[in-house]
């Protein structure tokens, strides 16, 4: 388009200049003339002046017009064009080989993946045939809260080396084990281990079936050559002719780019339990298509030898027209009575020094070894053996920290993103994102404040793994100093997110929570203190951060000196109760009623007070001029400035501002008999006015708290600790609920289709900030520091014991606690941000 613009623009200014009327000489324009010709000739002359103004007037139209165009263009492009400071990230991930391969597939039940463009993906899948319901077998593969597991999750995982997983299905367990091993030029070995034990007795001996399958990533490009057992197989006594297309792989010989030759091989640990094996060699669209391409590739066969029938892969199949039948998704399927165990070793052949297989007692061996430098490592880090916590209790926190760490994955592809320059939707550039997410069954993605929150534990165990995390984050940075704040990357993960959360629009940021990582990862270290490499990540890092801080700092402002507001509230929405502030990350909290750009946010202020605070920290470290951003931090943490903005006197709170009514219902308008009932939209039953939106106490109120700004001796302080305890505010004895149970919105839907989300339950990220700074104003003197105290011990304990106690109860750490019975409810697992208990349990705040 820019092209274009700019070859009409030359093409304007060129026929302009060759139309353009002679100009005559000064004498022959005088008015004085003798030849008696001076009336026509200032005629002509006017005429002349006429036309060469009209002309001149078209050219500067046009050039206006193009130049409209062409800054138009511009416009649109970036929010999609990347910032031109230095990637952060480093070059290649064989930079890492001890975390090339890993379960890098967080959505999967089990799977392993390299840290590549394109990579190799190998998966399981399982299903028991003895009590597959006609036409659903229950194949089990994306993880699915739909499955109704009791359990499943990381018991022990490292981020290095091996991972331990439990998954407890309906009649069976899985243990899904896998290590890597360094070696050769392209990333190592690695190894996986399914073991299927009967959860009772009387299923000893019945059978289950599991799928272990090899893709290639989007867009990968590979050779996959299944092995077939035959082919490696004494086969004397067998009759070869009716029984060679029942027998599965005995390895995959493949080849890619980065991986060079590798061979896949599968065993079985015994021969004896083997009911049955097959395979299946196909073509796959994309990787989000393997079950539907396994399922398609199932037939009900009879074996001639033994006359049993067996639901059992079809062998090679591909379509007609397809003549070059080059597989790039190959399954072994191997089918055996309880217990089962299945091994799958992959070997690079580069890898030259290699002694024995990985595999048996080898990797029984070195399994163990590390399973014991990793609770050595656990403990020496969180010390909750030390700490007097039961072993039952360490346990769980393991296994929380253990299933956050397992939930790392690794995506690459486009977001689709949109600012108001543009009338559609644009792709993103392709890149990778090295991220935790939320919820590998509910949202196995990467979400940008929630991984601030994963960081404040990653960082404590494994500070390189938490550089790297940021260093793919910041890389996703535009020429604005956006980020999108949720990144949809590659088949597998835009094929679980609904349409209408896909696309990403560059006036929305979520709270940039990195700041609390690099806050608890740099606070009160010296600088001897600090290694070579931490201080060349954040030299590479600054000029991101600088992008960041700036777009926070200008996108976001209000409409006073040191005021900020949330952008995307829909202001034309009827439905809605209260419009949602999804950017601020707690999506349907009451806000002013009215949106306005005469808000101002709270939380949104606080956040950047912090920003500020750590830019001039960092700088300082790395011996950046901070001067800016160190005045920032004065002025907008100045209590002054703050409580002239954001306390409201009459209501004894810190409050947001806005054009706000407290009297707004949601009611059903009347429709005519026979007529389907229209939603209910949103009836305002008292005029909205600018003012405080004190009606309201819940977590934003607390901003100031927990980003620790208020001076100790603070009156607002005082009022901020005792509104904290009181039971009809936002205490529980099960930790702090969202939203108090005297705010108008407290449990109400924000349509009549949208449950209350961050009205009333209780959210661990947020309780985990208010412990913090309680813990902060405990060790401050002042005339609040004993209340704080109490408040700390107290409140860490409840959510401590709550989590706990629900996890023992149902299996799983939650997204959200109920605020009248302490339940676990919203999605599961959800080791995400709640997983911040194990902080809790450690007393880990820097």
């Amino acid at each position: 388009m820019n092209g274009g613009n700019k070859k009409l623009h030359v093409a304007g200014a060129s026929d302009v200049k060759k139309n353009k009327p002679k100009v005559l000489k000064s004498s022959d324009q005088s008015p004085h003339s003798k030849n008696g010709a001076s009336s026509k000739s200032n005629v002509a002359t006017k005429k002349t002046h006429k036309i060469g103004s009209l002309y001149s007037g078209v050219g500067v139209v046009a050039i206006s017009i193009v130049s409209w165009f062409v800054y138009q263009g511009y416009l649109e492009t970036r929010v999609n064009s990347p910032l031109t400071e230095n990637k952060v990230v480093f070059p290649t991930s064989h930079d890492f080989p001890e975390r090339y391969w890993g379960s890098f597939r967080p959505g999967v039940y089990f799977g392993m993946k390299s840290r590549d463009t394109h990579s190799l993906l190998a998966g399981l899948m399982w299903f028991m045939p003895d009590i597959a319901a006609a036409g659903n077998l229950n194949l089990r593969h994306l993880c699915d809260q739909g499955d109704n597991l009791e359990q499943y999750g990381w018991r022990e995982h490292d981020g290095r080396n091996f991972g331990v997983q439990v998954i407890i299905d309906k009649f069976i367990q899985l243990e899904t084990s896998f290590i890597t091993k360094l070696g050769g030029n392209h990333g190592g070995d690695w190894t996986a281990r399914i073991h299927v034990e009967p959860r009772m007795k009387e299923l000893v001996g019945q059978q289950v079936t599991l799928f272990f399958y090899l893709t290639l990533d989007d867009n990968g490009k590979g050779l996959l050559q299944p092995i077939r057992m035959i082919d490696n197989m004494d086969m004397s006594g067998i009759d070869t002719n009716q029984s060679a297309k029942f027998l599965g792989l005995s390895a995959v010989h493949g080849h890619t780019e980065r991986l060079g030759d590798f061979r896949v091989s599968f065993h079985h640990s015994d021969q004896k339990s083997i009911v049955h094996t097959a395979f299946l060699s196909t073509t796959v669209a994309s990787p989000n298509l393997v079950k539907d391409a396994l399922q398609s590739g199932l037939r009900l066969m009879e074996d001639k030898r033994t006359k049993e029938r067996h639901i059992s892969l079809a062998g090679v199949l591909f379509p007609k027209e397809d003549t070059l039948k080059q597989p790039n998704f190959v399954v072994h399927q191997v089918t055996g009575k309880l217990p089962l165990q299945l091994e799958v070793v992959y070997e690079s052949n580069s890898f030259a020094e290699r002694e024995t297989m990985l595999r048996g007692e080898t990797y029984d061996t070195l399994l163990q070894k590390h399973r014991k430098e990793f609770l050595n490592q656990f403990e020496s880090k969180f010390h909750l053996q030390k700490k007097g916590f039961s072993d039952e209790e360490q346990d769980f926190a393991v296994s929380a920290m253990s299933n956050l760490i397992g939930g790392i994955g690794y995506f690459y592809g486009s977001s689709k993103v949109q600012s108001v320059h543009n009338k559609e939707p644009v792709p993103y550039w392709n890149a990778p994102l090295y991220t935790a997410v939320p919820s590998r069954s509910f949202f196995p993605r990467g979400f940008l404040w929630d991984e601030g929150f994963h960081n404040l534990i990653i960082s404590q165990w494994d500070r390189e793994i938490s550089f790297d995390i940021m260093a793919h984050w910041f890389d996703l940075m535009n020429v604005e100093g956006w980020i999108p704040r949720e990144q949809i990357l590659g088949s597998e993960a835009r094929a679980r997110v609904p349409d209408e959360f896909v696309v990403q629009r560059n006036n929305q940021g979520n709270p940039p929570t990195f700041f609390l990582v690099l806050d608890a990862m740099f606070k009160n270290r010296p600088v001897r203190d600090i290694s070579t490499l931490e201080l060349e990540q954040l030299n590479g890092m600054w000029p991101r951060l600088v992008s960041w801080y700036n777009w926070f700092n200008t996108s976001l402002h209000g409409p006073e000196p040191g005021s900020y507001y949330w952008r995307g509230r829909d202001t034309a929405s009827v439905r809605e109760l209260n419009p949602k502030s999804l950017s601020s990350g707690l999506d349907d909290y009451p806000r002013s009623s009215h949106p306005t750009p005469d808000e101002r946010h709270l939380d949104l202020r606080c956040w950047i007070t912090l920003a500020a605070k750590v830019m001039a920290s960092i700088a300082d470290i790395i011996g950046r001029d901070g001067r800016k951003y160190h005045e920032a931090f004065v002025f907008l943490s100045d209590n002054k400035l703050l409580n002239a903005q954001h306390w409201s006197p009459t209501a004894k709170r810190y409050a947001d501002f806005g054009l706000h009514s407290s009297n707004v219902t949601l009611r059903r308008p009347k429709s005519n008999p026979g007529q389907p009932k229209p939603d209910k939209i949103r009836v305002v039953l008292e005029e909205p006015t600018l003012r405080y939106v004190d009606d309201t106490f819940g977590y934003v109120n607390l901003f100031p708290l927990i980003i620790e700004i208020l001076q100790p001796d603070s009156p607002q302080l005082g009022q901020l600790l005792l509104d904290l305890r009181s039971p009809n505010l936002i205490w529980t004895k099960y930790g702090l609920r969202s939203l108090s149970k005297t705010s108008p919105l407290y449990n109400k839907r924000n349509t009549e289709h949208d449950p209350p989300y961050w009205r009333g339950p209780i959210w661990i990220n947020v309780n985990y900030l208010v412990v913090r700074a309680l813990h902060h104003y405990s060790t401050v003197e002042g005339p609040h520091q004993t209340r704080a105290t109490l408040l700390y011990n107290e409140l860490r304990e409840n959510l401590i014991a709550n989590i706990f106690r629900e996890y023992k109860r149902t299996g799983y750490i939650w997204e959200q606690y109920n605020d009248a019975s302490g339940a676990g409810q919203g999605c599961r697992p959800f080791t995400g941000w709640s997983t911040l208990v194990l902080l809790l349990m450690s007393e880990t705040y820097a």
